[in-house]
């Protein structure tokens, strides 16, 4: 099997290629990759010791796909991964368009002319801003925590957010361009008779992620912390009780291997893929497990929340599971440590990411 990623030099990508080569036998991969993202650079080296052909190029030229070789899978990994994306000052919602949809359409131009097999990577921030404002919580001290006594609305159980909930506008400008995409990756692999499957992935993380505020929070969150800067509880009182599940990229690694080599043809295409309750943590809680490993270090308060920020999301993987006996493997605290080490090797890994 010969497999292309886009985006391969990032976090995603990267860890993508060593987890798939563990798993496939006989895979070859070649990646493409702009090295515009603080810190890209370094993972450069670490996928030609792996055997990928690497090509130096932009997926939103579309001359820069004319030199790439026939595929069996594309793996589309590449785009801004900010829900701050176009307004937050660092690039405009015109960038934004031609980084995520501009982009996409090049890559389903390819899948069509090679006749190659897709899996896209999408976002949970593809889901309705009120509707995920609005879902039934609890606050048990820590974090905010669904109320399942209450009724849940449609796409909502005890295990989280799945394919079905709400995708009502507003979604944010980077979530409308995530869910665009779907849509015509899915219309593309109709017309023109190639597999598509839709991965909307919750919050990754993992050792060597580059973290900012906005995207990789978990290891922005233990670098920072180990090396006293600032941190900040936004919004929601300033108490930090927000909560995300973490999912290790060697998970969604084991997702993908199974679908690239499923034949299946017909019936459901798009996922939920995160790392659950029980991967689940509040900011609050996380600052404990730093203060834990670290010392104490106290975020100060910011009660003025950020665009586009949401009290809970926790993805449910149920369909996953179902359809290919899938669910993560790697656990939270797991995650946190190897985060932790690579943070403890790295002492200017921020300034490396662009922070």
């Amino acid at each position: 099997m010969k497999l292309l990623i886009t985006g391969v030099c990032g976090f995603v990508g990267s860890a993508l290629v060593e987890s798939l080569l563990q798993q496939i036998e006989g895979l070859s991969i070649c990646g493409i990759d702009n090295l515009m993202r603080p810190g890209s650079e370094i993972n450069r080296s670490r996928m030609r010791e792996l055997g990928v052909e690497f090509i130096h190029g932009d997926i939103r030229s579309a001359s820069d796909f004319e030199g790439l070789p026939k595929v069996d899978w594309v793996i589309d990994a590449a785009a801004n991964p900010s829900v701050l994306a176009g307004i937050d000052g660092h690039g405009t919602s015109r960038q934004l368009l031609e980084h995520n949809l501009t982009g996409a359409v090049h890559v389903f131009e390819y899948c069509k002319r090679h006749e190659a097999g897709l899996i896209l990577l999408s976002s949970s921030r593809v889901y309705s801003i009120a509707g995920l404002a609005s879902l039934p919580l609890r606050d048990n001290g820590l974090a905010f925590e669904l109320d399942t006594c209450r009724p849940l609305p449609t796409g909502v159980t005890a295990c989280g957010i799945g394919p079905c909930f709400s995708t009502q506008a507003p979604v944010s400008l980077y979530g409308g361009t995530k869910l665009a995409c779907e849509v015509l990756a899915l219309e593309y692999g109709e017309a023109f008779g190639f597999p598509v499957w839709v991965d909307r992935c919750g919050v990754m993380a993992g050792a060597g992620q580059f973290g900012t505020a906005d995207q990789g929070i978990f290891a922005f969150w233990v670098n920072s912390h180990l090396r006293r800067r600032r941190l900040n509880y936004l919004g929601f009182d300033g108490e930090g009780k927000q909560v995300r599940d973490a999912l290790s990229p060697r998970d969604l690694a084991a997702l993908l291997g199974r679908q690239l080599r499923s034949g299946r043809a017909g019936g459901r295409r798009i996922y939920t893929a995160g790392g659950g309750p029980a991967n689940a943590m509040s900011l609050r809680q996380l600052n404990a497990w730093c203060d834990a490993r670290f010392g104490i270090h106290q975020p100060s308060s910011e009660l003025r929340p950020r665009p586009y920020d949401i009290p809970w999301i926790v993805m449910d993987n149920s369909a996953a599971q179902i359809d290919f006996d899938w669910r993560p493997e790697c656990r939270i605290d797991d995650i946190l440590c190897e985060i932790s080490e690579h943070a403890r090797q790295h002492p200017d890994w921020l300034e490396r990411s662009g922070v």
